[in-house]
């Protein structure tokens, strides 16, 4: 069983479940501590970061940060899922949309947004996902989100299905805005093809797929993917042993209001600190 701590930066393959990719890396890390930020629907494909051991206590505050995706909406049919992988349940004619309309639809969805997440996602109802209230046949309304979509930009209209990326904040259903652009239209739409090509910092040039890690199992160590993902913040040995023991700093100004990783004077990673007020306060700490 390995004792190394780091990131695995997975390209999930269609048709698999996030936890069957957890699984997978379990097996191959030798550790049952694994675990991974950000579901992937089993039809959608990409980046998913998964943590080993000690850096599952990262995965949190990774979800925190903007993810980057690829996708392609069907215009004309509503499905049960907002995806393509459920039942059809309206269809509507397109021929009176043109290219100017379908991308003025689209470019209405970036900014902050009010979204209801699709009712077959991971969002938690008194405790139970919604998807499987839905799959044991509750009817489930969710409540809106506060979102942000940084920039959508619409590659290609070809008939029916327009191709995307999307820059979005954490919490963003690309199926919702697949299925809110096609209410907008008035002709319904759904997800037929998503591909998330970035999870803050790591994108699918830093991702390894299941065969490829089969062959060499590799992981970025735990100092590197904080490096990658936080501002840093190099601590001299006084600073460093109040912060093995997680006392806050009375005398350390830390950048911006967000969590920071900083480090001993050998290298090592510590801890997450954030700014609160005058002191510097742990957010979560690493060592022991």
């Amino acid at each position: 069983m390995t004792s190394a701590s780091g990131l695995v930066v997975v390209d999930k393959p269609g048709g698999l479940t996030s936890h069957a990719v957890v699984a997978r890396v379990r097996r191959l890390a030798g550790t049952r501590k694994v675990g991974h930020a950000g579901t992937l629907d089993p039809m959608a494909t990409g980046v998913l970061v998964l943590g080993v051991n000690r850096a599952t206590r990262l995965l949190g505050h990774l979800v925190l940060t903007e993810k980057q995706y690829d996708a392609t909406v069907r215009l004309g049919a509503s499905t049960t899922t907002d995806d393509a992988e459920g039942e059809v349940v309206t269809t509507s004619d397109t021929g009176h949309l043109d290219d100017a309309a379908v991308r003025a639809a689209f470019a209405a969805f970036t900014g902050e947004l009010e979204q209801v997440p699709s009712a077959v996602s991971a969002v938690k109802v008194a405790g139970k996902r919604a998807y499987q209230r839905v799959r044991d046949g509750e009817e489930v309304e969710l409540a809106a989100r506060r979102v942000t979509v940084h920039e959508l930009t619409v590659h290609a209209v070809r008939g029916v299905d327009v191709d995307i990326s999307v820059r979005c904040s954490s919490g963003t259903y690309i199926r919702a805005i697949a299925r809110d652009v096609g209410a907008a239209l008035g002709v319904g739409g759904h997800l037929t093809a998503l591909r998330r090509t970035a999870v803050g910092p790591f994108g699918l040039d830093d991702a390894r797929t299941l065969d490829q890690l089969e062959e060499r199992f590799e992981q970025t160590p735990i100092g590197e993917a904080a490096r990658a993902a936080f501002p840093v913040r190099e601590l001299d040995a006084r600073h460093a042993t109040d912060v093995r023991h997680g006392r806050a700093l009375d005398d350390l100004v830390l950048p911006g209001s967000g969590p920071v990783a900083v480090f001993a004077p050998d290298g090592e990673f510590l801890a997450l600190y954030q700014q609160a007020g005058d002191r510097a306060r742990a957010v979560a700490v690493f060592t022991g």
